[in-house]
Parts: structure tokens; C-alpha cells; sequence
């Protein structure tokens, strides 16, 4: 089982979660975060570290949210990691909470 970022984090893209990760496996574009699925040992350090509780177990992912489970699978292969914490982005708080923000996402 992996840990997935899913749509909440898109347009606010916290990074609270990447200085827990012991195996540095978040990886970052634009305006998001994705987990890389075979770095994962769902150790979950990372889901409560996630101001926006945009981080949750594959198995608890709900129905409108799988697509993101092949979404950070793909977008981790092209995608750099990041091990430190930076500044969210200057509008995040606006965005947290807004839902259909998947077609907001850049790559």
C-alpha cells in the first residue's frame, strides 16, 4: 500500500509533509505534490503533517479521488524530489477546501 496526495493539494501545495518522510519519496511540480508509489512504505508520518488533508491511504482513497493514485504514479517519474520544507504557495489558504481543482493542476 502507498500514500496518495490527492486533489485538495492542487493550487496550495503545503510541504509540511516532505521534511517527515524518511525514504524522500514526495516529488514536486508546479502547484502540487505527488507521492512516488514504489518509494512509499506506508509509514504514514506524512497524512497528519498535511495541513490541507490532502495526503491519504490507498485504501481509504475515495471514489472520486483514484485517478490520483496513477497520477503520482506518473507525475513522480517526471517530477524532482523534495526532502525540505518550503513556503506554500502565497495563495494556498484561499484554495484549501475548494473542490473540482483537477483541471487547475500544471505539469
Amino acid at each position: 500500500m502507498t500514500y496518495v496526495v490527492i486533489e485538495n493539494c492542487i493550487k496550495c501545495k503545503y510541504t509540511d509533509c516532505v521534511e517527515v518522510c524518511p525514504v524522500d519519496c514526495f516529488h514536486e511540480g508546479p502547484n502540487f505534490l505527488v507521492i512516488d508509489p514504489d518509494e512509499c512504505i506506508d509509514c504514514a508520518l506524512c497524512e497528519p503533517e498535511c495541513p490541507a488533508e490532502a495526503i491519504v491511504a490507498e485504501d481509504d482513497l475515495p471514489p472520486d479521488q483514484e485517478q490520483f493514485l496513477e497520477l503520482n504514479a506518473e507525475l513522480a517519474q517526471i517530477w524532482p524530489v523534495i526532502t525540505e520544507k518550503k513556503d506554500p504557495l502565497p495563495d494556498a489558504d484561499e484554495w484549501n477546501g475548494k473542490p473540482n481543482k483537477l483541471p487547475l493542476l500544471e505539469r
